[in-house]
Formats: C-alpha cells, structure tokens, sequence
C-alpha cells in the first residue's frame, strides 16, 4: 500500500501544485481528475464481478460526470478554457498507468487494486484541494465548486475504505 501511495503520489504531485496553478489551470486539474475517476469506474464496472465494487464504481461515474458537468458549464459561464498543466499532465501519465495495471487483472485482484487505487486517488486529491486548489482560485465561484464538491470526495474517500477494508476480510 505505502508503495503504490508513492506511485501515486507522484501522478497527483503537490509539490507541482505549489506553483499557485491559475484559475483555468485549475479548471484543466478539476476536469483531468473527474475524468479520470469517471474512466477508472467504467472500467471497474465491466470488470468486476463484485456487486459491492459494481455500485462503488457507478457511484464514481455518476457523480464525476456530474462534477465535470458542473465545471464545464462554469468554465463557459465564466468564459474560462480549462488549461493544461504540469500537474493535469502528471494526472494524465498516471491514469494511463494505473489503467494499464488494472486491465492486467481479473477478479478479487482486480478489485483490491481498483479500490486501493480509488482510496489513494481520492487521499491525493482531498490534499489538493485542500492546500493548493481552494487557496490558488482566485475566482469566487470557481473556489465555491471546489468547496461544494469538496464533501462528495471526502465521502468516496470514506466508502472507498469501508470497501477496501471488507475485500480485505474476504481474502
């Protein structure tokens, strides 16, 4: 676990968040992170055969999807183009690898590395949000997605290790 944290951490890196990232670059962090829960849920869904692990993964698609809604109707509202970044860039690298590691598995492996990854994932980006993304927004509204979704991480986090701690006991 502390080594795949590690992993993690280097495709979600504060240290590249810490260059005060400007409002559409957040916007670029918000819409790369959503998106990429969003693919790792689909992909979850397909292959897990664990109902729990089925709902979780439904969970993530739906409210991520609706995040990203969320940002890009504020993103047109505000007349901001969510912009790319070293860190959306870094986020993007990991996806790709973590996918790449989850399409190498199948069943009760499968799941454990998709929830290890989710309750890692979402670890990183509560940090984030918390030291980097609401301090950095100078937009007001923007700041006030990212407080509002704020909770809904914060919730996934919670669940992702209710579940990770029942796959475990089944093993």
């Amino acid at each position: 676990m502390k080594a795949f944290a590690a992993v993690l951490a280097l495709s979600f890196p504060l240290a590249a968040l810490a260059q005060a990232p400007s409002d559409p670059q957040i916007a670029g962090i918000v819409v790369t992170a959503n998106r990429i829960d969003v693919d790792a849920g689909k992909l979850a869904k397909a292959r897990s055969k664990n109902k729990e692990v089925q709902k979780f993964a439904q969970q993530m698609i739906t409210d991520h999807t609706a995040v990203n809604k969320q940002a890009g109707a504020l993103a047109k509202k505000l007349k901001v183009k969510p912009e790319e970044s070293d860190t959306s860039k870094s986020l993007k690298q990991g996806a790709k690898e973590n996918m790449a590691n989850l399409k190498k598995l199948k069943g009760p492996a499968f799941d454990k590395a998709y929830v290890e990854h989710e309750v890692a994932y979402h670890e990183q980006v509560l940090g984030a949000i918390d030291k980097v993304l609401i301090p950095s927004a100078q937009n007001a509204e923007l700041k006030g997605l990212i407080e509002k979704v704020r909770p809904a991480i914060a919730a996934h986090l919670e669940h992702a290790k209710m579940l990770q701690e029942s796959l475990g006991k089944k093993s």
